[in-house]
């Protein structure tokens, strides 16, 4: 029997390496003789950097500006000419507490991130743009790559909102070239325009600290800076779906860089070479904490449950816990969701225990399985 785990983190428990681990021992237990290959998976959102770590991929820490310009130590992933950066290494939400300041918050440090990796020769960068604090429209981080932005006068502006508020021009004549050369994906797995009521202030701002007034004075920011771009590039993409991820970051260096908006999962995988080791295989096992409607939507499981079902595999995903109402429609993809908590314990029990809990789940699982 040969079998596939690729499954995401169980947040804030185990890692996505650490979970197949405990998945092949369970199955292990039951099916001694079973040829198990460890994918450990990821969305592009936070523990991306972490599976390709847990994959044989190099880490490297380099320190840059935090969102609010306190330096910050941020790792990325080198293989070969492959770097992984997840933006909120250096730009996140989880770096600022409750000091939040969305006229302030810059994405500054992610493009040093970027510029680091072109440095070290990467030709091809996945730059995961999950977990952000800002709403700069990317600005911060084209200024880390080169770009300057100019008032009215001509005279330079922080690439902050709070100073953008005054953008005439956007000046690329110095932007890093090699940004444009190298095969440069953004995981994104939203579909927000970047601006208006669905827009990357409206949505987003709240949740990083923008007030009813921050939200307005946002989204005007971002949409002169959506003039100013065009200008300077020729090409107006602020209607794109993904546009308004990460606060206008995926948008700015997809209308600077010739950056790719992709699904997360489906990037990841097509690193990873997922779709190659599915075919043939007997089974797939894949798994997240919850397994829930945002399932549905682009996460791991469903992602890796879209590449078995091309393979022609069936699918057993663990989750710490199985919302009623995804585990129809997953069924339905051919996705059979197994809840590894064996009873009602307290949530600190079952993060504590999530290790043994998967691989008795496994083991469960595999039990039931006919004899081959």
């Amino acid at each position: 029997m040969r079998v596939v785990v690729a499954p995401d983190k169980f947040k804030g428990s185990l890692d996505a390496a650490g979970v197949a681990a405990a998945l092949i021992a369970g199955w292990h237990d039951v099916v001694p003789d079973a040829v198990c290959e460890a994918i450990p998976m990821a969305d592009g959102g936070d523990g991306t950097v972490d599976a390709f770590l847990a994959g044989g991929a190099q880490a490297r820490t380099v320190r840059v500006r935090g969102p609010l310009g306190a330096a910050v130590e941020a790792t990325y992933a080198r293989d070969g000419d492959l770097a992984v950066i997840e933006m909120a290494a250096a730009s996140g939400l989880a770096l600022l507490g409750t000091a939040l300041d969305a006229r302030h918050a810059s994405t500054y440090g992610t493009g040093e991130l970027v510029r680091d990796a072109l440095a070290q020769g990467a030709q091809r960068i996945i730059l995961g743009i999950g977990g952000s604090a800002t709403t700069d429209g990317g600005a911060g981080a084209l200024a880390a790559l080169g770009a300057r932005f100019l008032d009215a006068h001509g005279a330079e502006l922080a690439p902050v909102p709070a100073a953008l508020a005054n953008v005439a021009t956007v000046d690329l004549s110095a932007l890093d070239a090699r940004a444009r050369a190298v095969d440069l994906a953004i995981a994104c797995d939203v579909d927000n325009p970047l601006l208006g009521a669905h827009g990357a202030a409206a949505v987003y701002g709240p949740q990083k600290g923008a007030s009813p007034d921050d939200v307005r004075f946002l989204d005007a920011v971002l949409a002169r800076l959506a003039d100013a771009l065009a200008a300077a590039t020729g090409r107006d993409l602020r209607d794109v779906p993904g546009a308004g991820a990460a606060g206008g970051l995926g948008w700015a260096l997809a209308s600077a860089c010739d950056a790719r908006l992709e699904r997360g999962v489906s990037l990841v995988a097509e690193v990873r070479g997922l779709a190659g080791a599915l075919r043939g295989a007997d089974l797939c096992l894949t798994g997240e904490g919850r397994i829930d409607q945002q399932t549905l939507r682009g996460k791991v499981v469903d992602g890796v449950a879209e590449l078995a079902r091309a393979a022609g595999v069936a699918v057993i995903a663990f989750g710490g816990s199985v919302d009623l109402e995804a585990e129809g429609p997953l069924r339905a993809r051919g996705v059979r969701c197994i809840p590894i908590v064996p009873g009602p314990v307290t949530l600190e029990a079952a993060m504590r225990d999530a290790a043994p809990y998967l691989r008795a789940a496994a083991a469960r699982t595999a039990s039931l399985l006919p004899e081959r």
